[in-house]
């Protein structure tokens, strides 16, 4: 049977590449970089090479990189530690209600401990406005939080004009840029970024391994302590395998960024086209424009999003319902919910994220069997015969409709 992987926002495969080096530092290359010797410090010019790699794809200094266990530990530093170290200057952080709950959860944590959380709507289109972002600006104010690009819908957010005004409010600006490391371009000092959190698995390199850049100016408070690695601000033995590997994967996706890029949109809008026209009561979720080049995110009426995932699963086909860090909830995705969709709607979800290994025929394929499942689940749906009864009878029907 035909296996398409449509879920790289959740994980990609790890490059070949990046492999390769990783199990050299496994095995021949083990040395303790903090190891005076030459095994220690062979391994130790490894690791800052790896940091220059990731400092490159995003235009940092490289010694504004910090390594951490991934993206939630390294949205936990920035948060938390802006928030210790600034705590005299104010109590007051700015986020979204979209925002991943590695960010949401964090914050949710810092309102018990007496610091004053905003969460700014979105519109239709999950995208937060400036002047939101303005008018919720205090002589409190310490941090403003907005990720890059959702993760769900793939909507990108007006970062650079956000930088700007925390910058000419002297206000920190973070940014959970995760779903769009090494997906997008991105540049800390175009975009006015003060700090940026990224995670090696999101482009194709391993899992538990990621990184926060901290731009020099800034004062935030250490992570762990009980050690001197990096540069006193996270102690702990150094995941050198990892380190070198998201270093690597970091040179190839900054090596490879216009062809990605270039590939995987041309078929997410052939994607997007061929569903729009397939199967009806459908809606697009995210901005129709300025999204991540390989996101697609619809809503299916009268269709539950796990029967969905599960026939597609059956038929080859590997796509998510939104985050696969809330894929244990049952609850309808909070980005979506935030977009104003009712909870109905919102439970009929389908996220695909494409990938550099999809193929056009990958995309021939889903659009065969992916409104034959629609429709089959439809024609079970107890909601789907209820719509058909409305619209014969929408007189006789109202009463139960209300």
């Amino acid at each position: 049977m035909r296996k398409i992987y449509f879920d790289h926002s959740a994980t990609t495969p790890v490059d070949g590449e990046v492999a390769k080096l990783m199990l050299e530092y496994m095995t021949d290359k083990f040395g303790n970089p903090s190891s005076i010797h030459s095994f220690g410090r062979d391994v130790a010019k490894a690791v800052e090479k790896a940091r220059a790699q990731v400092a490159g794809l995003i235009g940092a200094n490289t010694n504004e990189i910090f390594f951490t266990d991934g993206g939630t530990e390294a949205d936990n530093w920035a948060i938390k530690g802006i928030a210790s170290a600034n705590r005299k200057k104010g109590n007051h952080i700015i986020t979204t209600t979209i925002e991943h709950h590695a960010i949401l959860h964090t914050c949710e944590y810092l309102e018990k401990q007496g610091f004053d959380i905003t969460y700014l709507p979105v519109d239709q289109y999950a995208r937060v406005r400036v002047e939101d972002v303005k008018n919720a600006i205090t002589d409190r104010t310490i941090l403003i939080s907005v990720m890059f690009a959702n993760n769900e819908v793939g909507t990108l957010q007006p970062i650079k004009e956000i930088g700007q005004l925390a910058h000419q409010s002297n206000i920190y600006f973070h940014t959970d840029a995760v779903p769009a490391v090494g997906n997008y371009p991105i540049d800390v000092n175009e975009y006015n970024i003060d700090l940026l959190t990224l995670s090696g698995h999101k482009f194709h390199g391993p899992k538990g391994i990621g990184a926060l850049y901290i731009r020099r100016c800034v004062r935030i408070d250490a992570l762990h302590h009980g050690g001197a690695q990096e540069r006193k601000m996270r102690a702990g033995t150094e995941n050198v395998p990892g380190i070198v590997g998201v270093g690597k994967a970091a040179e190839i996706a900054q090596r490879d960024m216009e062809k990605k890029i270039a590939h995987v949109q041309a078929l997410r809008d052939k994607l997007i086209k061929g569903i729009q026209e397939k199967i009806s009561d459908i809606k697009l979720n995210g901005h129709p424009e300025m999204r991540l080049p390989g996101n697609i995110n619809f809503c299916f009426s009268y269709v539950e999003g796990e029967s969905l995932l599960l026939n597609l699963d059956i038929k080859g086909i590997a796509a998510s319902t939104g985050s696969a860090c809330a894929s244990g909830s049952l609850d309808p995705s909070h980005v979506l919910l935030a977009m104003g969709l009712s909870h109905e709607v919102a439970q009929g979800s389908l996220r695909i994220t494409l990938g550099r290994a999809n193929t056009e025929e990958d995309i021939n394929y889903c659009l065969k069997v992916l409104p034959e499942i629609v429709g089959r689940l439809r024609s079970m749906s107890p909601l789907s015969a209820f719509n058909k009864i409305s619209e014969s009878s929408p007189c006789n029907c109202y009463s139960y409709a209300k």
